[in-house]
């Protein structure tokens, strides 16, 4: 609904400058070279305005999506070291923490990815618990002063804001009223440019106004597309977690042969 409705402002903005020259250019030479030197004075500091808050809100879209894209691969490369880490503690630990790592890396991939591509940007209770696992069996290993303590909770503390970071930025950065601000900005200025054309234009003059205006709402859908870095075109996958999860589900399967996992496929706890 959003695109449809950047598309149309942009369209009608255009039609409507147009129209409005064609009227204006009814008036008589001497006329028309004061108004295209007043319409002139006007426009630019409206085009500045459209441009820098265009700029401003493609690098502030462009940081969103590229701390979402950290934080993802941050998650699934925490939760490997988890498991390699865990293969130096001691029994039971060492099983249970590499047994949780494939569950987290199998939920996360079958029900937090779902809801974030929906728009969603709630932590999965199934996931959860099995970072509540983790810190059960870190207890266990502080008591016992075991040498890989610190290093399983600091990959841990880290997993944990690397996952805290990507649901953040599974919300749009960009609030809607300056999204929709822009728009009226960008469509008011190739309205304005519209307006402003020349009385003897030519067809350089309407082909590069419609550049501009297909630049301009390119922009806009961009900048959408991007402020929604995992349901838009452009969209981060969870290929970084689904790769570990099937590779320490491998190992596990090596490490444990005559042990189950206490999760099926999807991650979810089973008895």
């Amino acid at each position: 609904m959003t695109t449809l409705i950047t598309v149309a402002a942009m369209a009608v903005a255009l039609a409507v400058g147009l129209i409005a020259n064609h009227v204006r250019s009814r008036r008589t030479a001497d006329e028309e070279e004061d108004a295209e030197a007043s319409v002139s004075d006007l426009i630019s500091p409206l085009e500045t305005l459209a441009v820098l808050l265009v700029a401003f809100v493609i690098v502030v879209a462009a940081e969103s999506f590229g701390a979402a894209g950290q934080a993802v691969q941050l998650e699934a490369r925490r939760v490997d070291q988890l498991y390699e880490v865990a293969d130096y503690a001691p029994e039971p630990q060492r099983e249970r923490l590499q047994a949780a790592a494939v569950c987290y890396a199998r939920a996360i991939e079958t029900h937090e990815w779902p809801t974030m591509a929906d728009g969603g940007a709630q932590a999965s209770p199934r996931a959860s618990v099995w970072s509540t696992e983790f810190r059960r069996s870190f207890k266990d290993l502080a008591h016992q002063g075991d040498a890989t303590f610190d290093a399983l909770v600091q990959a841990d503390d880290e997993r944990s804001q690397a996952r805290h970071t990507r649901l953040g930025e599974a919300t749009p950065a960009i609030p809607t009223v300056v999204y929709w601000f822009m728009v009226v900005s960008l469509a008011a200025t190739v309205g304005a440019f519209a307006f402003g054309l020349p009385r003897r234009r030519g067809p350089a003059h309407l082909l590069l106004l419609c550049t501009l205006a297909v630049l301009f709402t390119g922009s806009l859908l961009l900048i959408e597309d991007i402020d929604r870095p995992f349901t838009g075109q452009i969209r981060i996958t969870g290929d970084a977690m689904l790769e570990t999860a099937n590779d320490i589900s491998e190992d596990f399967s090596t490490d444990h042969p005559a042990s189950a996992l206490p999760c099926d496929e999807g991650g979810t706890r089973v008895t």
